[in-house]
């Protein structure tokens, strides 16, 4: 199937003569390294540390004729090193990821990331295929964004993982919209398309005096979600939240982020900071994180294996500040917190741009805990041995045509 379709888009450009077509893209060399400390288990199994490279080829190709739009996006990815994860799309609707070639230590993929086709006219937006859904206003900790969120330590943010999904927005005369999505997937273990793997959601985003508001209905595999969300201007701050209540078979959970953001300048450099505060009331209630207490929380363990959580605690604080040493040269600490531990990630970044179309992206990674703590490294469920890590680094050249 993806085979038929690459070369469906390779043929596209001749064959749409009519209309406006854009095509771009970019290669992207990563290398990422990580240490991991003597009593980790990851030492007993990648020794005292592990560095992974990948090479991505991304094509973008967009056709707009009329109200219609074709977008489709490509990639041709390798990686080598250990562990090596690759995407997967076997909860996807589509299967559009196919492995070329892969080793104990090496694999060549591609994919389409992107393949959707809409119509839009000045008040509706339909879309069908394989698109990116981004809902709420949390910075770090996106309770509201349910399908595919980034990791709050994601240094790369470029694009987010595409589902198959049917989009739907309704613009109002008042600036106000209605957006709908039905997210298709399948089953894991039957790999059957199921109603209660989709994710059928609704949120109205609306204005009220200063404020903007967002309200959101959804059924989530099989969990039915409301959320609030309010955003404002406060002085020369900006302010927003978001409340998600989820009903699941065992229990109402609330989760909670609530984030203040700022720009000034300082000894002539632009500057920009936010710190949020997350309420995850999936997390564990005791700060016991052993394998075996976390077995016991099923709602928790079951969207961390989704990747749609990525805390394991209760009550977390993040803070950031961008500065601009130069236009084309940022630098930017991070701080995830634990404040239950209490343990944390420090994250210094870098981002340069070298010339219009290349840019250098890094970072240093360094956990702060002790063991047992969440980002210290929690019980392995082995005498003196421990899931954590030690310092790490980030570092990708893009080049972008």
């Amino acid at each position: 199937m993806l085979l038929r379709l690459l070369i469906l888009l390779l043929a596209f450009p001749a064959v749409a003569a009519d209309g406006k077509t854009e095509f771009g893209g970019h290669t992207k060399l990563r290398v990422v390294g990580q240490s991991y400390p003597s009593d980790s288990i990851y030492n007993d199994l990648f020794a005292s540390h592990s560095t992974n490279i990948q090479g991505d080829l991304r094509l973008n190709l967009e056709h707009r004729r009329g109200g219609w739009t074709f977008d489709s996006n490509y990639q041709l990815v390798a990686l080598s090193g250990e562990p090596l994860l690759l995407p997967d799309d076997s909860r996807r609707l589509f299967d559009l990821t196919s492995v070329v070639d892969q080793g104990s230590e090496s694999a060549l993929l591609h994919r389409l990331d992107r393949l959707w086709v809409g119509y839009t006219t000045d008040k509706t937006v339909v879309r069908f295929g394989r698109q990116a859904l981004s809902w709420g206003n949390g910075i770090f900790y996106a309770p509201m964004d349910l399908v595919n969120p980034f990791n709050p330590a994601s240094v790369d943010t470029e694009y987010k993982a595409g589902d198959d999904m049917l989009y739907l927005q309704y613009l109002k005369d008042s600036g106000a919209d209605v957006q709908g999505a039905y997210v298709v997937r399948r089953d894991i273990q039957s790999h059957d398309v199921e109603v209660d793997a989709a994710t059928i959601a609704m949120k109205h985003h609306g204005f009220g005096g200063e404020s903007e508001y967002d309200v959101l209905v959804a059924r989530h595999y099989g969990d039915d979600v409301l959320g609030f969300g309010l955003s404002r201007s406060i002085g020369g701050a900006h302010w927003s939240s978001d409340f998600v209540v989820t009903d699941t078979d065992r229990d109402t959970v609330l989760q909670l982020s609530t984030n203040l953001s700022y720009s000034w300048m300082w000894a002539g450099r632009n500057m920009s900071g936010v710190v949020e505060y997350h309420f995850n009331g999936f997390g564990q209630h005791s700060g016991d994180y052993s394998p075996s207490s976390l077995l016991q929380n099923p709602d928790l363990f079951r969207r961390m294996g989704r990747g749609e959580s990525f805390t394991l605690g209760r009550h977390y604080l993040a803070g950031s500040v961008i500065v601009e040493l130069t236009p084309l040269w940022t630098i930017t600490p991070l701080l995830l917190m634990n404040i239950s531990d209490p343990s944390g990630l420090l994250q210094i970044a870098t981002n340069y741009s070298l010339t219009d179309n290349i840019t250098l992206l890094g970072s240093l990674n360094l956990p702060l805990g002790d063991n047992g703590s969440e980002f210290g490294g929690i019980e392995s469920g082995l005498l003196d041995r421990y899931l954590s890590t030690g310092a790490g680094f980030y570092a990708q050249f893009a080049w972008y045509f």
